[in-house]
């Protein structure tokens, strides 16, 4: 797995359990503008700037994101 940021990671983390509650609570708007500010915050992080993630990176930290646990833990190994 590759090494992730932490805050790249825990925004992440925030997005599938932003999605998640939104998933639950269809008409929740504020729910909508979180999960549209975390998508943007994920998307143009500095961690992608020297290239853009393939489809195989967004896999990886969208699997990080939904698992439970420490994330610094996963990320360093």
């Amino acid at each position: 797995m590759r090494p992730f940021p932490d805050d790249l990671a825990q925004a992440q983390q925030e997005w599938s359990a932003t999605y998640q509650q939104l998933a639950e609570r269809p008409a929740r708007s504020e729910l909508r503008r979180r999960l549209y500010r975390l998508s943007a915050q994920l998307f143009f992080h500095p961690y992608w700037q020297q290239q853009r993630p393939g489809p195989a990176a967004w896999r990886e930290l969208r699997d990080l994101g939904r698992s439970d646990g420490d994330v610094s833990e996963r990320l360093h190994r």
